[in-house]
């Protein structure tokens, strides 16, 4: 059951995407060669202390992180570590939530690491794109199915692979909620959204194949042709004619 989140909710929830879009203002200062994604991870956990809220993903199923940081070929929940130091060249996605009075909020960023390659730029600006793609087909009365062919089909066209095993979702009182939000699909399909719903919808997109598998941690997950990642996330709103963005300043 998708659950419509009354206004008061929105404003809650508008606060924990705040506080998730703090974190994302400083990791743009702060993703360089030479740091650690430990370090990228503190900072985001003090930033999030700092305004009465408490890491979303720190214990979730057992997580260690307050944010997943996925480089590279890692396509998501890549755990932060001290001996994982950032080199020119690499690509990270940052995967951040905040839990603000029993409400989250849900936003992940991909960041070049110095100088990238043009290769690994269209593959990022590409992701980007996608994701708004998805949102121009938000507003209510749409299908759930029109925002994922949006997604699936503009990434498509650049021949990159659409991960398929994992999906956006609802976001509210729980960190995921209904509905699983693919990032492929059939225009016309799926539930038909209402203002109201609060949504997190994130492509993740591979510069080679579609396929990933999970690495021995059980978390970290990678794509099978050692290809690069690119992960976008914005957490949002059903409007009547179209969308709020909640992760955001």
């Amino acid at each position: 059951m998708i659950e419509i989140k009354s206004e008061r909710e929105i404003a809650l929830l508008k606060e924990a995407g705040r506080i998730v879009a703090l974190c994302h203002e400083e990791m743009k200062k702060q993703v360089r060669p030479g740091i650690s994604t430990q370090e990228l991870n503190d900072i985001c956990e003090r930033i999030i202390l700092s305004h009465d809220a408490t890491p979303s993903f720190k214990g979730y199923g057992g997580f260690p992180s307050a944010v997943c940081a996925s480089v590279n070929e890692v396509v998501v929940h890549g755990m932060p570590s001290k001996k994982q130091i950032l080199k020119e060249g690499d690509i990270i996605a940052l995967d951040i939530g905040a839990c603000y009075k029993g409400y989250h909020g849900d936003s992940a960023w991909s960041y070049a690491v110095g100088a990238i390659s043009a290769k690994d730029e269209l593959l990022m600006q590409v992701t980007h794109d996608s994701l708004f793609k998805g949102l121009e087909q938000v507003r209510e009365g749409a299908h759930l199915g029109d925002v994922s062919a949006a997604i699936g089909n503009y990434a498509k066209s650049f021949g990159f692979g659409v991960v398929e095993e994992f999906t956006g979702h609802g976001v509210g009182r729980n960190l995921h909620e209904d509905p699983a939000i693919f990032n492929f699909g059939e225009p016309g399909t799926g539930p038909i959204l209402k203002e109201g719903m609060v949504l997190a919808i994130e492509p993740m997109i591979n510069a080679g194949t579609k396929k990933v598998r999970i690495l021995n941690d059980g978390w970290t997950t990678v794509t099978r042709d050692k290809s690069k990642s690119a992960h976008f996330e914005h957490t949002i709103v059903v409007r009547k004619n179209g969308y709020e963005i909640l992760t955001t300043l």
